[in-house]
């Protein structure tokens, strides 16, 4: 993308700042609410506030875990053909064997070092996607993440 810097193994994990704003300040509207709450005794004002600060936060855990999840199956998706394409023969039978984990990680590989790599992923057995990401040397910057 125009104007991004150059994405790398140290670089590439995404920060939202607007989820995290979200978070606190919900956690921040739920202590204060539960403090009004046994400060003035049970009133329906404030266990209300408690319950809807309660909920936001919740709900916004909720939906950040469903866009990942929905991101982790896209990616598992596009790998998968990404895989079918690059792959030499003698591999593409194996791509049932890699993990979710594996292929999130391969998929910053360009396609020209994703074949060697694959089955040394697969032979060697490397499953912590942050070793797999070290083995990469032609980084493949993912900027559309959630």
């Amino acid at each position: 993308m125009a104007n991004q810097p150059v994405q790398t193994l140290e670089n590439h994990v995404r920060q939202d700042p607007w989820i995290t704003t979200v978070l606190v300040l919900s956690v921040a509207a739920l202590i204060t609410a539960i403090v009004a709450l046994f400060m003035t005794g049970v009133r329906t004002a404030a266990a209300a506030t408690a319950v809807a600060a309660l909920a936001t936060g919740l709900g916004s855990f909720m939906a950040r875990g469903y866009s990942l999840k929905v991101q982790d199956r896209v990616i598992r998706l596009e790998m998968r053909l990404r895989l079918a394409q690059v792959l030499p023969a003698d591999l593409k039978g194996r791509i049932a064997e890699f993990t979710l984990g594996q292929l999130i990680a391969l998929r910053f590989a360009s396609d020209a070092e994703l074949p060697a790599l694959a089955k040394k992923v697969l032979d060697e057995k490397i499953e912590k996607k942050s070793d797999i990401k070290k083995l990469i040397k032609d980084w493949q910057a993912d900027w559309h993440r959630v």
